[in-house]
């Protein structure tokens, strides 16, 4: 098992990686090159219900998934500056200008965008997506589905879900009137049973750092997500986190970690630092301490699916995602992570350009202390944007925060 140095404490590769890679090539050349597979293309939010664009074999195309790319290429500064340059706020989400700024330059890790037939945007994720996609719509001149759902503080009212469900049915009726052919129940099936499968196996992936030491880290959870997200529906997502599990399994079975020394467990909360992932990294393992869990890979990991009725299982699924629910539920989440995966602590991205996701973290950072006894820390940053990074003011953050957990034990 090949071995990376990192301060004294190696990182295993994960071996699953070399296949993941091939995978997202080969999605992002078929997406860039839509017309030689005969396929129209839409562009999607990353909360928004795939299931059904599969099964009307449309391919989908995620912005964020690309913004968070451009943010781990470090080129995410240049292309927001030009998406300011056009008079976008720099206020904005980081995943939109990046988005902009390419449409408008043309620039980015696979080039020019794919130019879309028609957009859904998903407001479970963020109000900021509404605007975005009109923006990309007007751009493009292209028609765009907007899929409501109503924000769950508490519990899923009845009228809420039936609410949902009409909108799913929308939906269809869009996507039936934009390809000029009825949906088609039978692949519509298929696609959700490809997707139940693939979620299924990325829940049991992302519990499998519950093991001592785990077999792998939030770090590496950040990167291998991009399936469940993009691919979704399908059976390449099937096979690819069949093969990662095995590696996983394996590694549990023989007590080996994703780091040689692990002495401190945490759990992140927030999107990654993208273009620091790396570092953030080295910091914390030259310690001894890994991310075991984290609260944003787990958005794509699904409840309430079945497959006897899937349209309505789909639209209780996505109006439950982790950003449209509220802070009790957050709260408990995130101590129910510490409870399961053994950890020491919690460390809190306060993100500049994502509101949904920053809004209320003191309050949730003081109540998850209350019920856990375990010490959070709260870091200031932006997913992509490095203009708004304190690195070498987070290290030492970091390092403090560390320091206290060693002296408790």
């Amino acid at each position: 098992m090949e071995e990376v140095k990192s301060e004294g404490n190696p990182y295993r590769k994960i071996n699953s990686t070399a296949a993941y890679r091939r995978l997202m090539t080969a999605y992002y050349f078929v997406v860039k090159h839509p017309n030689w597979f005969g396929k129209k293309v839409a562009w999607i939010t990353s909360g928004g219900p795939v299931e059904p664009l599969y099964a009307m074999g449309v391919l989908p195309f995620y912005p964020e998934n690309y913004g968070a790319m451009c943010g781990a290429s470090r080129m995410s500064v240049s292309l927001c500056e030009a998406a300011e340059y056009k008079g976008y706020s720099h206020d904005l989400c980081s995943y939109a200008l990046t988005d902009i700024g390419s449409s408008f330059t043309g620039k980015g890790p696979i080039g020019k965008l794919p130019k879309p037939d028609f957009l859904v945007c998903g407001n479970n994720i963020c109000g900021t997506v509404i605007k975005w996609y009109e923006i990309q719509a007007r751009h493009f001149n292209v028609p765009v589905f907007f899929f409501d759902t109503p924000y769950i503080h508490d519990e899923m009212q009845r009228h809420t879900l039936r609410y949902v469900q009409d909108q799913m049915k929308e939906y269809i009726s869009f996507l039936e009137k934009q390809l000029n052919r009825p949906f088609s129940e039978k692949r519509f099936r298929q696609a959700c049973l490809n997707s139940f499968e693939a979620i299924a196996l990325w829940k049991e992936i992302l519990t499998m750092p519950s093991h001592h030491p785990a077999p792998l880290a939030a770090f590496d959870a950040f990167i291998h997500m991009a399936p469940i997200v993009t691919l979704r529906g399908t059976r390449w997502a099937v096979r690819y986190y069949k093969k990662l599990r095995r590696e996983m399994e394996e590694r549990v079975k023989n007590g080996v970690g994703a780091f040689a020394r692990e002495e401190i467990r945490l759990i992140w909360d927030n999107i990654p630092i993208w273009y620091d992932i790396r570092n953030l990294s080295k910091i914390l393992s030259s310690q001894g301490a890994v991310l075991v869990a984290d609260t944003y890979t787990s958005a794509w990991a699904l409840d309430d699916l079945q497959l006897t009725q899937p349209l309505d299982g789909l639209a209780k699924a996505y109006a439950t995602i982790h950003l449209n629910r509220g802070l009790e539920y957050k709260i408990r989440k995130i101590a129910d992570l510490i409870e399961q995966y053994g950890a020491h602590g919690f460390i809190m991205h306060s993100n500049r350009s994502c509101k949904p996701y920053s809004l209320g973290q003191l309050d949730l950072k003081r109540e998850v202390t209350r019920l856990t006894g375990k010490p959070g820390l709260m870091i200031e940053a932006d997913h992509t944007d490095s203009r708004s990074y304190a690195p070498r003011q987070v290290e030492k953050q970091i390092q403090i925060f560390l320091d206290i957990i060693k002296s408790k034990d």
